[in-house]
Protein backbone atom coordinates (compact mmCIF):
# COMPACT_ATOMS: atom_id res chain seq x y z
CA UNK A 1 0.00 0.00 0.00
CA UNK A 2 2.57 2.51 0.65
CA UNK A 3 4.26 1.74 -2.75
CA UNK A 4 1.04 2.31 -4.53
CA UNK A 5 0.18 5.78 -2.70
CA UNK A 6 4.15 6.74 -3.80
CA UNK A 7 3.31 5.82 -7.37
CA UNK A 8 0.42 7.89 -7.23
CA UNK A 9 2.17 10.95 -5.61
CA UNK A 10 4.82 10.72 -8.22
CA UNK A 11 2.06 10.67 -11.02
CA UNK A 12 0.54 13.71 -9.54
CA UNK A 13 3.54 15.16 -9.57
CA UNK A 14 4.51 14.18 -12.84
CA UNK A 15 1.26 15.78 -14.06
CA UNK A 16 1.39 18.62 -12.39
CA UNK A 17 5.23 19.74 -13.70
CA UNK A 18 3.60 18.41 -16.79
CA UNK A 19 0.86 21.38 -16.87
CA UNK A 20 3.69 23.68 -15.42
CA UNK A 21 5.74 23.34 -18.69
CA UNK A 22 3.16 22.82 -21.00
CA UNK A 23 1.30 26.63 -20.12
CA UNK A 24 5.34 28.31 -19.99
CA UNK A 25 5.70 26.25 -23.71
CA UNK A 26 2.23 27.27 -25.56
CA UNK A 27 2.69 31.03 -23.65
CA UNK A 28 6.45 31.26 -25.26
CA UNK A 29 7.88 31.52 -21.29
CA UNK A 30 9.82 28.75 -22.66
CA UNK A 31 11.35 29.74 -26.28
CA UNK A 32 10.88 27.51 -29.51
CA UNK A 33 14.10 25.78 -30.12
CA UNK A 34 15.44 26.78 -26.23
CA UNK A 35 17.53 23.51 -25.00
CA UNK A 36 16.05 22.40 -21.66
CA UNK A 37 18.09 21.71 -18.49
CA UNK A 38 16.89 19.31 -16.08
CA UNK A 39 19.31 21.00 -13.58
CA UNK A 40 17.36 24.79 -14.79
CA UNK A 41 13.97 23.43 -15.01
CA UNK A 42 13.94 21.85 -11.67
CA UNK A 43 15.45 24.81 -10.23
CA UNK A 44 13.06 27.50 -12.00
CA UNK A 45 9.60 25.56 -11.61
CA UNK A 46 10.64 23.86 -8.31
CA UNK A 47 10.44 20.66 -9.62
CA UNK A 48 12.19 17.40 -8.24
CA UNK A 49 14.08 15.22 -10.74
CA UNK A 50 11.73 12.34 -11.04
CA UNK A 51 8.60 13.95 -11.74
CA UNK A 52 10.64 16.39 -14.32
CA UNK A 53 11.65 13.22 -16.32
CA UNK A 54 8.01 11.69 -16.20
CA UNK A 55 6.79 15.15 -17.79
CA UNK A 56 9.12 15.72 -20.22
CA UNK A 57 8.34 12.34 -21.56
CA UNK A 58 4.73 13.62 -21.77
CA UNK A 59 5.77 16.22 -23.65
CA UNK A 60 7.72 14.42 -26.20
CA UNK A 61 4.28 12.57 -26.71
CA UNK A 62 2.55 16.25 -27.21
CA UNK A 63 5.25 16.86 -29.73
CA UNK A 64 6.10 19.99 -27.95
CA UNK A 65 9.58 18.89 -26.78
CA UNK A 66 12.43 17.05 -29.69
CA UNK A 67 14.96 14.91 -28.40
CA UNK A 68 18.53 15.17 -30.97
CA UNK A 69 20.90 12.64 -30.20
CA UNK A 70 23.82 14.17 -28.46
CA UNK A 71 22.17 17.32 -27.86
CA UNK A 72 19.45 16.93 -25.44
CA UNK A 73 16.10 18.45 -25.19
CA UNK A 74 14.66 21.40 -26.79
CA UNK A 75 11.64 23.04 -26.92
CA UNK A 76 9.95 22.33 -30.67
CA UNK A 77 10.98 25.05 -32.70
CA UNK A 78 7.89 25.32 -35.55
CA UNK A 79 9.23 26.43 -38.79
CA UNK A 80 6.15 28.97 -40.93
CA UNK A 81 5.89 25.46 -43.21
CA UNK A 82 4.95 23.08 -40.10
CA UNK A 83 2.47 26.21 -38.83
CA UNK A 84 0.99 26.66 -42.62
CA UNK A 85 0.65 22.72 -42.33
CA UNK A 86 -1.59 23.04 -38.86
CA UNK A 87 -3.89 25.60 -40.55
CA UNK A 88 -4.66 23.39 -43.38
CA UNK A 89 -5.19 20.24 -41.07
CA UNK A 90 -7.28 22.59 -38.48
CA UNK A 91 -9.40 23.72 -41.34
CA UNK A 92 -10.15 19.88 -42.75
CA UNK A 93 -10.73 18.34 -39.02
CA UNK A 94 -12.44 21.49 -37.30
CA UNK A 95 -14.70 22.29 -40.37
CA UNK A 96 -15.48 18.13 -39.86
CA UNK A 97 -15.97 18.56 -36.48
CA UNK A 98 -18.18 21.37 -36.80
CA UNK A 99 -20.79 19.55 -39.05
CA UNK A 100 -20.64 16.59 -36.38
CA UNK A 101 -21.26 18.60 -33.84
CA UNK A 102 -24.16 20.46 -34.99
CA UNK A 103 -25.81 16.90 -35.33
CA UNK A 104 -24.15 15.33 -32.41
CA UNK A 105 -24.09 17.73 -28.97
CA UNK A 106 -26.78 17.55 -26.52
CA UNK A 107 -28.57 20.40 -25.97
CA UNK A 108 -27.45 20.67 -22.42
CA UNK A 109 -23.14 20.70 -24.28
CA UNK A 110 -24.26 23.28 -26.23
CA UNK A 111 -26.05 25.40 -23.97
CA UNK A 112 -22.39 24.62 -22.16
CA UNK A 113 -20.88 25.77 -25.18
CA UNK A 114 -22.94 29.22 -24.63
CA UNK A 115 -22.05 29.52 -21.32
CA UNK A 116 -18.19 29.34 -22.06
CA UNK A 117 -18.22 32.62 -24.71
CA UNK A 118 -19.87 34.19 -22.21
CA UNK A 119 -16.98 33.41 -20.11
CA UNK A 120 -14.54 34.30 -23.16
CA UNK A 121 -16.72 37.74 -23.53
CA UNK A 122 -16.32 38.61 -19.67
CA UNK A 123 -12.36 38.06 -20.02
CA UNK A 124 -12.22 39.82 -23.22
CA UNK A 125 -14.09 43.06 -21.67
CA UNK A 126 -11.77 42.43 -18.35
CA UNK A 127 -8.76 43.07 -20.61
CA UNK A 128 -10.31 46.11 -22.35
CA UNK A 129 -9.88 43.60 -26.00
CA UNK A 130 -6.39 43.40 -26.17
CA UNK A 131 -6.67 39.35 -25.84
CA UNK A 132 -8.46 36.56 -26.52
CA UNK A 133 -6.64 33.80 -23.95
CA UNK A 134 -8.96 30.16 -23.82
CA UNK A 135 -7.60 28.19 -20.81
CA UNK A 136 -6.74 24.45 -21.74
CA UNK A 137 -9.96 22.32 -22.10
CA UNK A 138 -13.61 22.62 -20.92
CA UNK A 139 -13.09 26.48 -21.16
CA UNK A 140 -11.77 26.06 -24.69
CA UNK A 141 -14.39 26.33 -27.68
CA UNK A 142 -12.75 24.50 -29.98
CA UNK A 143 -11.86 22.06 -27.76
CA UNK A 144 -15.32 21.50 -26.85
CA UNK A 145 -16.83 21.06 -30.38
CA UNK A 146 -13.87 18.43 -30.63
CA UNK A 147 -16.08 16.83 -27.94
CA UNK A 148 -18.86 17.47 -29.40
CA UNK A 149 -18.05 15.72 -32.76
CA UNK A 150 -18.53 12.03 -31.17
CA UNK A 151 -15.86 11.06 -33.48
CA UNK A 152 -13.12 9.34 -31.94
CA UNK A 153 -10.58 9.99 -34.64
CA UNK A 154 -11.29 13.41 -34.60
CA UNK A 155 -11.19 13.86 -30.97
CA UNK A 156 -7.60 12.22 -30.62
CA UNK A 157 -6.53 14.44 -33.18
CA UNK A 158 -7.94 17.94 -31.50
CA UNK A 159 -8.10 17.20 -28.17
CA UNK A 160 -4.74 15.27 -27.77
CA UNK A 161 -2.02 14.69 -30.56
CA UNK A 162 -1.71 18.29 -32.35
CA UNK A 163 -3.27 20.31 -29.33
CA UNK A 164 -0.91 21.74 -27.82
CA UNK A 165 0.63 22.67 -30.95
CA UNK A 166 -2.62 24.27 -31.76
CA UNK A 167 -2.59 26.28 -28.78
CA UNK A 168 0.54 27.40 -29.76
CA UNK A 169 -0.32 28.96 -33.36
CA UNK A 170 -3.30 30.03 -31.19
CA UNK A 171 -1.63 32.09 -28.35
CA UNK A 172 0.50 34.28 -30.86
CA UNK A 173 -2.58 35.46 -32.38
CA UNK A 174 -4.55 36.04 -29.13
CA UNK A 175 -2.55 38.51 -28.08
CA UNK A 176 -3.25 41.18 -31.00
CA UNK A 177 -6.59 43.29 -30.15
CA UNK A 178 -7.90 43.46 -33.78
CA UNK A 179 -8.94 39.63 -33.57
CA UNK A 180 -10.08 39.64 -30.34
CA UNK A 181 -13.98 40.66 -30.79
CA UNK A 182 -14.14 39.69 -34.62
CA UNK A 183 -12.83 36.19 -33.30
CA UNK A 184 -15.31 36.15 -30.31
CA UNK A 185 -18.32 37.31 -33.07
CA UNK A 186 -17.65 34.45 -35.18
CA UNK A 187 -17.61 31.41 -32.76
CA UNK A 188 -20.79 33.01 -31.22
CA UNK A 189 -22.17 32.37 -35.07
CA UNK A 190 -20.87 28.67 -35.05
CA UNK A 191 -22.73 27.59 -32.22
CA UNK A 192 -25.48 29.17 -33.29
CA UNK A 193 -25.18 26.82 -36.58
CA UNK A 194 -24.53 24.35 -33.79
CA UNK A 195 -27.44 25.30 -31.93
CA UNK A 196 -29.74 25.44 -35.50
CA UNK A 197 -28.40 21.74 -36.11
CA UNK A 198 -26.99 23.55 -39.73
CA UNK A 199 -24.26 21.66 -39.79
CA UNK A 200 -23.17 22.50 -43.37
CA UNK A 201 -23.03 26.29 -42.40
CA UNK A 202 -21.32 25.33 -38.97
CA UNK A 203 -18.51 23.70 -40.78
CA UNK A 204 -18.82 26.54 -43.60
CA UNK A 205 -18.31 28.98 -40.26
CA UNK A 206 -15.47 27.15 -38.74
CA UNK A 207 -13.47 27.01 -42.20
CA UNK A 208 -13.68 30.60 -42.60
CA UNK A 209 -13.06 31.05 -38.99
CA UNK A 210 -9.80 29.35 -39.41
CA UNK A 211 -8.81 30.44 -42.72
CA UNK A 212 -9.01 33.93 -41.50
CA UNK A 213 -6.86 33.25 -38.49
CA UNK A 214 -4.19 31.74 -40.45
CA UNK A 215 -4.20 35.27 -42.75
CA UNK A 216 -3.47 36.25 -39.25
CA UNK A 217 -0.94 34.71 -38.50
CA UNK A 218 0.97 35.08 -41.74
CA UNK A 219 0.93 39.01 -40.99
CA UNK A 220 2.61 38.45 -38.14
CA UNK A 221 5.18 35.89 -39.26
CA UNK A 222 5.67 37.91 -42.05
CA UNK A 223 6.45 41.10 -39.65
CA UNK A 224 8.68 39.05 -37.68
CA UNK A 225 10.46 37.87 -41.04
Amino acid sequence: MPEQLEEKEQTTLSDKASSQLTEAIVTGKLEQGQKLSEAYLATHFGISRGPLREAMRQLEGMRLITRVPHAGARVIDLTDSMIEDLYNVRVALEGTACRAAAEKMTEAEIEQLFSVLDTHEQDINAVDGKRYLQSEGDLDFHYRIALGSRNQMLIQLLSDDLYQLLRMCRYRTSQLSRRTKPALKQHRQIAEAIADRDGELAELLMRRHISGAWKTMKQVMDEET
